[in-house]
């Protein structure tokens, strides 16, 4: 298999190079606003990147199986950011429908399917389409891109690690802290009436403080939590992948 296809490009390959029974890592994302300072694609930058650095780890743990790792899904359930231009929402509806369909059809040939999710908006539509899947018999799971000690959306987390993955798409002169407020006092007025109506800039947390270094370890953590979740196969109700106690960096 070609180096490309090593770290993660499945579409790159022809039918006829597929191994038998691949573990397919299926990268989840959204097109959505993330501050003045970040890309629309920053989740689903973030989910692929974890997902083909994970999918390292796993070939080096366990070489003779085989891990590959599918085009992102670029499209998620991002209503909460409708307020602001620039972002493309499917619906919960419309991603488990997709999901649905999409394992029904891996399953044709791979072995277990994971999906890498990047965004916190499209866990209901993920959950319901996992249960369901597995209901049916498909070895579907998911796992999240998280990290110990995070915020919430286009903060210091996520601009450190857009810093290290994507530098030349961060303008670090538009970027300002947002609404600090805890997310779980949040939720209520986020749930009902959007991010603008928490945020005008759409930022919740502090990107003043994001690096790239702390980005390289913040990516770093979250490829070993994946490969670890994916290694022990524990799963709880909702097909999420559990995770093994880990060490967090400093961010």
């Amino acid at each position: 298999m070609s180096e490309r296809g090593d770290e993660g490009g499945l579409a790159d390959l022809s039918w006829s190079a597929l191994p038998p029974s691949p573990t397919v890592l299926v990268p989840l994302g959204s097109t959505e606003q993330h501050g003045p300072h970040l890309p629309l694609h920053t989740d689903t930058a973030i989910a692929t990147a974890v997902a083909r650095a994970a999918a390292t780890r796993l070939r080096t743990a366990r070489p003779p199986a085989p891990v590959l790792v599918a085009p992102a899904i670029a499209y998620g359930a991002s209503g909460e950011h409708q307020d602001f231009p620039g972002t493309m929402s499917i619906g919960n509806d419309a991603l488990r429908l997709l999901l649905v369909e999409l394992i029904r059809s891996l399953s044709r040939w791979a072995g277990q399917v994971v999906f890498v999710n990047g965004h916190g908006g499209n866990l209901d539509g993920l959950a319901a389409a996992v249960v369901q899947m597995r209901h049916e018999g498909h070895d579907a799971v998911w796992a999240p891109c998280t990290a110990g000690d995070t915020d919430a959306h286009a903060g210091h987390t996520e601009t450190s690690l857009m810093l290290h993955l994507a530098p030349h798409l961060v303008d670090m002169t538009r970027a300002e802290p947002g609404n600090l407020t805890p997310l779980a006092e949040l939720m209520p007025e986020l749930t009902t009436k959007g991010v603008a109506a928490v945020s005008p800039s759409g930022i919740l947390g502090d990107p003043t403080t994001a690096s790239a270094e702390k980005g390289h370890c913040l990516l770093d953590e979250m490829a070993d939590d994946v490969a670890t979740r994916i290694r022990h196969r524990r799963v709880d109700r909702t097909g999420r992948l559990l995770p093994l106690d880990a060490t967090t960096c400093r961010t």
